[in-house]
């Protein structure tokens, strides 16, 4: 069949941020009413409805944690402004302005653009809570090269559900329209490698609407650049970027690794898919060991991290990695568990901690899998990571 190709794959990404950045606009949205931040203000003679202050905003995004500073908060208020969700109320002003200035939501004054781009992204978020709130819904888990997906659909039965259920009048054209969701990043096939077929292939939504967005997740996106090097998601970040020697910290912050960068990069990424039984790697020459010894005390096995009554309860953490990565190296296997993290990267302040097993990424269950194939997940998916994690209560 027909592979997805490269630029249907960069378009859909690009659109699947604009997605990303439309719901979390929205969400920021709903919130500020509910706090009572935007209402009707009056300013020389006239008022304007629905509007906030931009720098009472500014104020509330750092208050609760949006933002760590006003910079941040400011650029993150400027992507909404770049994507037509917010504007200066008489747009005099194209740039968010941290002042006693008044902006309004688009959506609040009816002036948000319905351009071709926005109908697909709100046809695609009402598919998507039609068919997870129907009660025999055809998402469900299913596997694929022994991987396990979660909410899931063969693309001949989402072709079904559209025509049984007066959404389109055709197969072509429910066709037409799941390939048209797939290029604007609203779907995707598990593994990325096929457009959308009215077959037996497996689809699955590429964006959770119903989960809660960080805003600083919109500046992830912007700032990653476009990689091919499958490393940069498991390397520990330098720690002096300005030397000329780099430092990283592994699991014993007292014990540095120095080693020219595209060493110690190459290191750590491929201390994940070495041999053995428990998947540790020995390095050649030239290159440097990232933790060669498990941080765990023992060998856990699936059945004693499931078994009812264990000591382990489940968390469910999201990472928006950054232009290294996301600061963390996986070992082992049935079950991962996390090797190594840097303390001053994107996973340890979503909270992740050494010896933590991985229970999912992304919705797919990889109890079961090797670090290879987890690897394989976390490089093709999108730049935030939602993993579930188990770890011993202490």
């Amino acid at each position: 069949m027909e592979s997805l190709g490269s630029s249907v794959k960069k378009k859909a990404t690009e659109r699947h941020h604009k997605a990303e950045v439309l719901i979390a606009g929205e969400q920021l949205r709903l919130r500020l009413h509910d706090s009572k931040l935007i209402k009707d203000r009056r300013y020389h003679l006239r008022t304007y409805p629905n509007c906030f202050v931009a720098k009472e905003l500014t104020d509330w995004l750092i208050e609760h944690k949006e933002a760590p500073e006003r910079e941040t908060a400011i650029r993150l208020m400027q992507e909404l402004m770049a994507h037509n969700i917010v504007h200066h109320v008489c747009d005099k002003h194209s740039e968010y302005k941290d002042a006693k200035l008044l902006y309004r939501f688009r959506k609040d004054d009816g002036t948000f653009p319905l351009d071709k781009n926005v109908k697909v992204f709100m046809r695609g978020q009402s598919l998507y809570e039609s068919l997870i709130s129907a009660e025999d819904s055809i998402m469900k888990v299913r596997e694929e090269s022994s991987i396990q997906y979660q909410r899931t659909f063969p693309g001949c039965e989402l072709i079904d559900w559209l025509g049984q259920n007066g959404e389109t009048s055709s197969r072509k054209e429910a066709v037409e329209l799941c390939r048209t969701l797939l290029e604007h990043g609203i779907i995707q096939h598990v593994t990325l490698r096929h457009h959308f077929f009215d077959s037996n292939l497996l689809y699955h939504f590429r964006i959770n609407f119903r989960r809660r967005r960080r805003l600083t997740e919109l500046l992830g996106e912007i700032l990653r650049p476009v990689q091919e090097d499958p490393d940069s998601p498991f390397c520990l970040r330098k720690l002096n970027p300005e030397t000329d020697s780099t430092s990283f910290l592994s699991v014993q912050p007292n014990k540095e690794i120095k080693a020219p960068l595209s060493a110690v990069r190459r290191s750590s990424a491929t201390s994940l898919s070495g041999g053995g039984p428990g998947g540790y790697f020995n390095s050649p020459p030239g290159l440097v060991e990232c933790n060669p010894k498990s941080v765990l005390k023992r060998v856990i096995t699936n059945e004693e991290l499931l078994c009812p009554g264990a000591p382990y309860i489940k968390k469910t953490i999201t990472i928006v990695g950054d232009a290294v990565g996301w600061g963390i190296v996986v070992r082992g296997g049935k079950p991962c568990h996390i090797q190594a993290v840097d303390p001053g990267g994107p996973a340890a302040a979503a909270g992740i901690k050494v010896c933590q097993f991985v229970f999912s990424v992304n919705s797919t269950l990889v109890l079961q899998l090797d670090y290879k194939k987890i690897s394989n997940l976390i490089m093709t998916g999108p730049h935030t990571l939602v993993m579930e994690v188990m770890e011993a209560i202490e």
